[in-house]
């Protein structure tokens, strides 16, 4: 296996379904209310090692088994198979995650590998880096609103009742709302009774809001969007795929597995993404564990680990 570590790309053009620019102005204003409340994790009142506790745990559970195993490799890819129940809970944790519904997630990364650093790519940095990071996200892309692109690249999510349920009326944004007021809930009857103070409760609950919800949310999304950008910009490469997708060794690590990029462009549906004893990839342990629980089944390996096994 040769490390590529150089490859000669070409700029590229914006997807021309996004011509003329216009602005999707409701996710603006969700991105920056949510980094300017974000930022509240700097007023001293709202700090607390439970508060800072829970966003190091959401990371793992609303990003970890969310986005990367739920979104990514279970619905996109299907890298695995889990219980309906389990693959909806997983669903939910993603989209507490503010990311979209799981069929315009889903349709979006498909058409992303479809046409990766092509003009039709939805996020290639190959344009610049700013819109492979978030400009993307902004601009509106007609071509995600139309049926024919749920139909082409979606269309089995959108057999499932309930992620049908979410794509209606914006509902996967209602359940974000009501996860939120949740951790505030939970904060407040934490720090009440525990005290007997009903301000100690207010601190608490508004603590495990800032810190587990959005501290929480604004590092899983630039998690999420430096796999897209600086995924396909900097880093090393293990396989000589056709787009320009890279390993980057702190978003491999940051992401817990998704960063080993140019390894997933290269095999799609595997479920391991760090493909080198070094590259850590907690997704995939987390894999293995369900599968050892037998609570995941069809998980799609390696061409080199299903030899390995097949030797034993």
């Amino acid at each position: 296996m040769s490390e590529l570590t150089t490859r000669t790309v070409a700029p590229l053009s914006r997807p021309a379904s996004t011509n003329p620019i216009q602005i999707y102005w409701h996710y603006v204003v969700s991105l920056v209310i949510i980094h300017l409340l974000a930022l509240l994790a700097f007023v001293p009142w709202l700090f607390s090692w439970v508060g800072l506790v829970t966003c190091l745990l959401s990371l793992y559970i609303f990003g970890t088994l969310g986005i990367n195993l739920g979104f990514h490799r279970l619905l996109t890819h299907r890298s695995l198979t889990l219980p309906k129940w389990l693959e909806h809970c997983v669903a939910t944790l993603a989209v507490c995650c503010l990311q979209d519904s799981p069929a315009r997630w889903v349709a979006i990364h498909r058409l992303h590998h479809q046409h990766s650093d092509d003009q039709p790519d939805p996020h290639s940095p190959l344009v610049n880096l700013f819109w492979g990071h978030v400009g993307w996200v902004v601009v509106k892309n007609r071509h995600h609103d139309i049926a024919s692109h749920y139909e082409h690249y979606c269309r089995d999510i959108l057999r499932d009742p309930y992620y049908f349920w979410c794509e209606r009326n914006h509902r996967w944004f209602w359940v974000y709302v009501a996860h939120a007021a949740l951790f505030y809930l939970v904060g407040l009857a934490i720090g009440w009774t525990t005290s007997g103070d009903w301000l100690h409760g207010v601190q608490l609950g508004a603590s495990l809001l800032v810190w587990g919800v959005f501290v929480r949310t604004v590092v899983v999304w630039h998690s999420t969007w430096s796999v897209n950008s600086f995924g396909h910009v900097f880093g090393y490469r293990n396989y000589d795929t056709r787009d320009s997708s890279r390993n980057n060794l702190f978003f491999g690590l940051l992401s817990n597995g998704d960063g080993w990029h140019n390894n997933h462009h290269a095999y799609p549906r595997c479920a391991a993404h760090g493909h080198k004893w070094w590259e850590l990839d907690v997704t995939y342990t987390t894999i293995r564990i369900l599968e050892v629980l037998g609570l995941a089944s069809n998980v799609v390996k390696h061409p080199l680990e299903n030899a390995h096994t097949s030797r034993k």
